[in-house]
């Protein structure tokens, strides 16, 4: 492809006081954290699942859950899924444990309000939760504990990383990191500042990638998300990117940053100063990032939320190595086909002709870029691959760009056994019929979408 692709908030006083943490998701090192989730695509019968709890625009006192396959498209699965007995529940951050339970834990207090605790829940099935405890966070003179975000260190210990301002200064914030010293999760170590990272930052989320810690922190001063690294957990951080480093624009806060199907790296983060949230990738561990764009559905109605990935079984499920005609979910006579090298969907019948079935048959084979994902090949060998968001078919030049180019993640369609076709390269963009051409396209978050990117793999017309 030629191009890459009205609740008061808490940090309403915040500016106004201006003019006068983590969750590290290590992927693949803790099975019993992530259901062995990891970057690559999921194996057949299997797929990936991430989830959100978030908070409400227009309501802090309940938190509803939405998951999705491609990190892009998130749907609804429970609405007010929880609320606390007492108090609000704000920047929930969820993880699952090794003793197979997800566990919340989030801001207690609405942001007028002195806070001094984070709250605690439970659930089996990220639907049904039960209130855990409330805990104080033992910080001699605290105004506010905010936005805890779990963090499960490559050692197996449970983290959460908090928010914290004192009475002295209400509203200057520097994060601490608070350790389980149960398995329970029932009682945690003294707090602990985090070195380098430095006052007013507020919504540190942390991950680690071997032995290094990346913090992504917002700057409550300058109102940028900030970078840094470190060699432990508790710093010291050395902050290299500020500003606008990324492109990610002011008014940013909230980051999460999960690891794709395809290697990537993603950063969600709530746009609190226009409505939206946004999501940005990176390809060079954090150097740069792709322009943010607003993810579909949830935007303008889900606050300050963590991003958690698993690998669950009830995938799609497609044999390799066999012919099969794709038909559209949605327009039931008509299939993909090969024309003068472009994919299109015409209506194909068994009063076809032999060509136009010939043309209308494609051999599924390993992903070229990744074997658990799949590529397609026409009769005479050439691939399908998109080219300025255009299905069509060309010979594989041995190229990485080709390879991801013409590689697809199978998920699961709208349809009985249809199967929307995500293109790897270009995460959350999914083949998808329109005016009768298959193209690469963003998702758009509607039911229409989703339909028209669903295809049933049938037996073959030739």
């Amino acid at each position: 492809m030629s191009t890459r692709p009205p609740a008061p908030s808490r940090r309403a006083l915040l500016r106004a006081m201006a003019a006068l943490p983590a969750s590290a998701l290590v992927l693949g090192e803790l099975p019993g954290l992530l259901g062995t989730a990891s970057a690559a695509a999921p194996a057949s019968g299997s797929a990936t699942r991430y989830t959100i709890v978030p908070f409400l625009n227009s309501n802090d006192g309940t938190v509803n859950v939405y998951q999705s396959d491609d990190a892009t498209d998130f749907r609804l699965v429970q609405a007010s899924a929880y609320t606390p007995p007492s108090d609000r529940i704000r920047d929930a951050s969820v993880f699952k444990h090794t003793d197979g339970y997800y566990y919340l834990t989030y801001t207690t207090h609405t942001w007028q309000d002195v806070s001094t605790t984070i709250g605690f829940a439970r659930s089996s099935d990220r639907v049904n939760w039960t209130f855990l405890y409330d805990y104080t966070v033992p910080i001699a003179g605290l105004s506010r504990a905010w936005a805890p975000e779990w963090f499960v260190d490559s050692d197996g210990s449970v983290n959460i990383i908090v928010s914290c301002s004192l009475t002295s200064d209400e509203w200057i914030f520097t994060p601490y990191r608070l350790k389980a010293t149960n398995s329970a999760l029932t009682a945690w170590s003294s707090p602990v500042a985090l070195s380098g990272i430095g006052s007013n930052h507020i919504d540190t989320y942390i991950v680690k990638i071997g032995s290094t810690y990346h913090a992504f922190t917002k700057n409550e001063t300058a109102k940028y998300i900030e970078y840094g690294t470190a060699s432990s957990l508790t710093g010291p951080y050395t902050i290299t990117r500020t500003g606008d480093w990324a492109g990610w624009g002011s008014y940013r806060e909230g980051p999460s940053v999960i690891q794709l199907d395809n290697g990537g790296w993603r950063i969600f983060f709530d746009g609190y100063g226009d409505g939206n949230y946004y999501y940005s990738d990176s390809y060079d561990t954090f150097a740069t990032w792709s322009a943010p764009k607003a993810l579909p559905s949830i935007s303008g109605t889900a606050r300050h939320f963590t991003v958690i990935k698993e690998t669950v079984s009830g995938g799609p499920s497609l044999s390799k190595n066999v012919t099969r005609s794709f038909q559209s979910a949605n327009y039931t006579t008509r299939y993909w086909q090969e024309q003068s090298s472009l994919l299109n969907l015409p209506v194909v019948s068994g009063s076809s002709t032999s060509a136009e079935k010939t043309a209308s048959t494609f051999t599924v084979v390993a992903g070229l870029a990744d074997s658990n994902a799949f590529s397609f090949r026409d009769a005479s060998g050439n691939y399908l691959r998109h080219y300025d968001f255009r299905g069509r078919f060309d010979a594989n030049d041995g190229t990485s760009t080709f390879a991801k180019d013409a590689t697809f993640i199978a998920r699961t369609g709208t349809a009985s056994g249809s199967i929307r076709w995500e293109s790897y390269n270009y995460p959350g963009y999914c083949l998808r019929h329109y005016n009768y051409q298959l193209r690469v396209e963003a998702t758009a978050g509607t039911d229409l979408f989703r339909q028209d990117s669903s295809f049933v793999p049938v037996a073959s017309w030739a």
